[in-house]
C-alpha cells in the first residue's frame, strides 16, 4: 500500500499538469462516480491527506482516491498508450495537453468539499505528517492521539499504523521509524514515556518527509525487507515477524538495538 511519501510525489507529478486547467472530459468505470459533473470545471488543487489523494473543483466537487495496495496514478499526453490496459481504469479526467489516469484503485469517490468534515474517511483522520503547515500543534495533537486510551493497550507498531493517530504512515516507515529510536515494535503504547512517543512522532515525519522531498526513492532502508541481515548498526541479525491486523504487516527488526521491553 502507497505510503504517504509515494502519494506526495504522485500529487507532485499531477499538479503541473492539471491545477489551473478545465476539464475536458471525464469518466470512471460503473459503479463509480458521476465524474461527468467535473467537466468544464477549473481544478484547482491536487493535494494529499495521509494516504488519500485529493482532486478539488472550482464549482465545489472534490474527488477522492485511496488506492490501497494495487491502485496507481499515471499522466500521459493526449493519444499517448497507456502503460496499462484500458479496462483496469477506475477513473480518467482529460484537461488540456494531459490526461489523468487511476487505475486499479478500490476507493474513487465524488464529494461536495461542504461536507468534508464529515467525511467518513477523512474527518477521523490524525495529523498528517507531510502536512506543509505541520508545527507543534499538529506534533502536540499526534502524541495526544497516541496517548488516547484506545491505543493504550495497542502495540506501538499497531498505533504508528492507525491513521487515526497520525496519517500518512505505513509499514516501510514504521518500521524504519521505530528502528531509529531504538523502540521494541512490540512494547505496549501504555508502557513508552513520553519522551519515547514524541520522539518517534518527529522521527515518522522527519523520514517521510526526506523520503518525499528530499530524496525519493533514494533512501537506504535500514531494516525494512532485510531479515537475515546484518544490522548496519550493531552487526547482529535482523529479524521479521507477522503483525496481526486487518491487513497482513510484516515488522523488522533488530533484536540487540530494539531490545523487548519489560512490561
Amino acid at each position: 500500500m502507497p505510503e504517504g511519501d509515494t502519494l506526495f510525489r504522485t500529487a507532485a507529478g499531477l499538479r503541473p499538469h492539471l491545477v489551473g486547467r478545465v476539464v475536458t472530459a471525464a469518466r470512471a468505470t460503473r459503479p463509480g462516480p458521476q465524474v461527468e459533473r467535473i467537466v468544464g470545471s477549473t481544478i484547482g488543487a491536487v493535494e494529499t491527506q495521509g494516504k488519500n489523494l485529493l482532486i478539488r473543483f472550482d464549482n465545489g466537487l472534490v474527488i477522492r482516491t485511496h488506492l490501497r495496495m494495487n491502485g496507481s496514478w499515471h499522466r500521459y499526453r493526449p493519444g499517448e498508450r497507456w502503460r496499462r490496459g484500458e479496462a483496469r481504469a477506475r477513473l480518467v479526467i482529460e484537461v488540456p495537453g494531459a490526461v489523468a489516469v487511476c487505475f486499479d484503485a478500490p476507493v474513487v469517490e465524488l464529494f461536495e468539499e461542504r461536507t468534508e468534515q464529515l467525511h467518513p474517511g477523512l474527518a477521523p483522520l490524525g495529523p498528517d505528517l507531510l502536512d506543509p503547515e505541520w508545527g507543534p500543534g499538529q506534533a502536540e495533537e499526534a502524541f495526544n492521539r497516541l496517548r488516547d486510551p484506545i491505543r493504550s493497550n495497542m502495540t506501538i507498531s499497531e498505533a504508528l499504523l492507525d491513521q487515526r493517530a497520525l496519517a500518512g504512515i505505513g509499514n516501510i516507515w514504521r518500521n524504519e521509524t521505530l528502528f531509529a529510536e531504538r523502540v521494541d515494535p512490540f512494547a505496549r503504547v501504555a508502557n513508552l514515556d513520553d519522551a519515547t512517543l514524541t520522539r518517534l512522532v518527529a522521527t515518522a515525519r522527519r523520514l517521510l518527509r526526506t523520503s518525499a522531498v528530499v530524496a525519493p526513492g533514494r533512501v537506504p532502508m535500514a531494516v525494512y525487507r532485510r531479515a537475515g541481515r546484518p544490522c548496519r548498526r550493531c552487526g547482529t541479525l535482523l529479524r521479521t515477524q507477522p503483525l496481526n491486523g486487518e491487513v497482513p504487516r510484516t515488522t523488522y527488526w533488530c533484536p540487540t538495538c530494539q531490545p523487548v521491553m519489560e512490561a
